[in-house]
Formats: structure tokens, sequence, C-alpha cells
């Protein structure tokens, strides 16, 4: 049976891959020249490559045992993004009050950790499923939750959930800040080594796809 594990691809040789966001749009050219676009994926879906930072015999046996135990694109895996892993804007630190998830209505207990992007035209929310854990902050109404005692933040599945007593009542905004990972699958059940140099080698592709865990 396939199934999700819960861990980190190594994060030295993840630093130096590459990679980004993908959509698919449908285009149709109209006689007039105008086009029809339409986004057929809600979502984005992200692609990176992991074999720019494969470089040593020791990170090759490393990639390779870690491509073995997840038995090629069966298992999924987390991702950490050097890019996009943070609810705040790069370089800044995570508050409690990076991105809103919602108002409360005196009864909801559960909102789902987002992440969204721009702000003006067509802002999106970019659903968030692997939180880091240990680094979700939640606020309401602008004043910072405790954690384990407000609220508790699953890491499997990236909801917030408030404890009896400190549901937000009607008309309060709830924020959060946190770092995440991205789910992710190897996008190949072939593994190409190249160990042609001295002390060294290379595995020139590890693609890997962003998943729905």
């Amino acid at each position: 049976m396939t199934a999700f594990h819960e861990i980190l691809f190594p994060l030295d040789i993840a630093l130096r891959g590459v990679g980004g966001p993908e959509r698919r749009t449908e285009i149709v050219t109209l006689g007039s020249g105008r086009e029809e676009r339409n986004a057929r994926w809600a979502h984005s879906r992200r692609r990176y490559d992991a074999g720019y930072g494969t470089k040593t015999h020791a990170e090759l046996a490393q990639v390779v045992a870690f491509f073995e135990e997840r038995r090629g694109r069966l298992h999924g895996f987390r991702w950490r993004d050097r890019l996009d892993h943070s609810s705040a804007v790069a370089g800044a630190a995570v508050t409690p009050l990076d991105q809103a998830l919602g108002t409360g209505d005196g009864v909801t207990a559960t909102f789902a950790l987002v992440k969204t992007y721009g702000g003006v035209l067509a802002p999106y929310a970019r659903p968030i499923a692997k939180p880091v854990d240990g680094s979700v902050r939640v606020a309401v109404a602008g004043v910072e939750a405790g954690v384990g005692v407000a609220f508790t933040c699953d890491p499997v599945s990236g909801t917030v959930t408030f404890l009896p007593g400190h549901v937000p009542p009607s008309g309060a905004s709830i924020t959060a800040g946190f770092m995440f990972d991205v789910p992710v699958r190897f996008d190949t059940d072939y593994l190409e080594v190249d160990l042609a140099a001295f002390a060294a080698g290379a595995i020139p592709k590890i693609p890997l796809i962003e998943i729905r865990p």
C-alpha cells in the first residue's frame, strides 16, 4: 500500500536543487485572433530536480538509500524548497500575523493553513499541508495564542485546532506564521549514477514532483 513518509529529503542536497511551480493552462485561439484561456488546475504543482546537489560518494550513497527506502515513485516524502518555505516575505522572520486563515464565528474550531500569493488582482491561496513541527504561530484578533494552551497544529495535515474555551469569537481574524515543506515523490523509478570522476560522482537527474498526500 502506498504511503507518505514523514521524512525530509537530505537538506544539504535539497538546498542545491532547482525547480518551481507549474500550472496547466488551456489556450484556444479564435478565428479573430483573440484567445480564450482556461486554468485546468486550481492549484499549481511544483517540480524539482535534486541532481545538482549530489557530488561526493557519500551524497550519492545517501540519495540511493533514500530512493530505495521510498521504493522509487511509490512513497511520498517532504522536500524543503529553499526559495519558498516560510509564511513570511523573503528574508523576514516568521510572525503570527503573516497569513490570514479566516474569520471566527464563535463555533468553528479548525482552520487550514494557507499561504497567499499576490493581493490586488487575483490573489492565490495555496494550501499548506506539511508545516514544520513546532514552527506554527497563531494569532486571534492580532493577539498571539499559546500553542498547546489555546490551539494545536497537526504537522501531518496543516490543520489548526483551537482548544475548548479558546474558539475564536465571531468577527475575530485568525492569522498564522509557519515554516513548511512540500509533499513530493520521486518522478522516476530509475536513478542513473555516474561514477566517472575519481572520489566524486553525480546523479544527473533526480526529478521530484509535488503530490497531494
